[in-house]
């Protein structure tokens, strides 16, 4: 009979206690939320896995800190957070949007899949054009699906804090996406009407 897995605080105590294999199956974990959470922060690949590096060596380096007031993934993401954010500070320039891993040679995809996919750049753009005070909180509260409890304490802040940034983020949003719920008014407009229109300016 295989014994049981062991729990992140068992696995995080294992590697401050001198476990070599501990800390590699604490990430393996939680790699893919994580990754998520950098990706999301950085709208880059390669500065988003730059900063999950930088978390997770700072992590392996510091577990003797962590101290058990929250929940060892809150520990984490608070790590990989801060890494992205100090990330965005150092380079002082507005994090770029990846484009789409699609290429000439690859097989056509459906209309709604285009749309998806559209719609899917007009969200990262959005986010990216957040302050980052802002961003990471609708991150981790809004597509991540974190508590705004386990949101404050990853971030270091005041669960007040972040309502306050996630509704300031969330007004911004609507104003940035309100194309993708309100299309052009001119869509339904006769050709007639429309061509009027230009002509008087409007």
């Amino acid at each position: 009979m295989s014994a049981p897995e062991r729990t992140d605080a068992e696995l995080l105590a294992a590697h401050v206690n001198g476990d070599r294999d501990a800390f590699a199956a604490l990430f393996r974990k939680h790699r893919d939320r994580l990754w998520a959470v950098a990706l999301r922060t950085m709208r880059d690949h390669e500065e988003a896995s730059d900063a999950l590096q930088d978390a997770m060596i700072s992590a392996f380096r510091n577990a003797g800190s962590f101290r058990a007031e929250s929940q060892v993934t809150t520990w984490l993401h608070r790590i990989v957070v801060n890494a992205c954010l100090d990330r965005i500070r150092r380079r002082q320039a507005r994090p770029t949007v990846p484009l789409p891993e699609t290429g000439p040679a690859e097989p056509a995809v459906p209309r709604d899949a285009i749309e998806e996919q559209d719609t899917r750049m007009a969200v990262q753009e959005a986010l990216a054009a957040l302050p980052e005070e802002q961003r990471a909180p609708i991150v981790l509260v809004d597509v991540e699906g974190y508590s705004v409890t386990d949101t404050a304490a990853a971030l270091g802040i005041a669960e007040g804090t972040v309502k306050s940034r996630c509704a300031r983020g969330r007004v911004k949003l609507a104003k940035l996406l309100g194309h993708l719920r309100n299309p052009s008014a001119d869509a339904n407009v006769p050709d007639d009407a429309n061509a009027k229109r230009r002509r008087e300016g409007r």
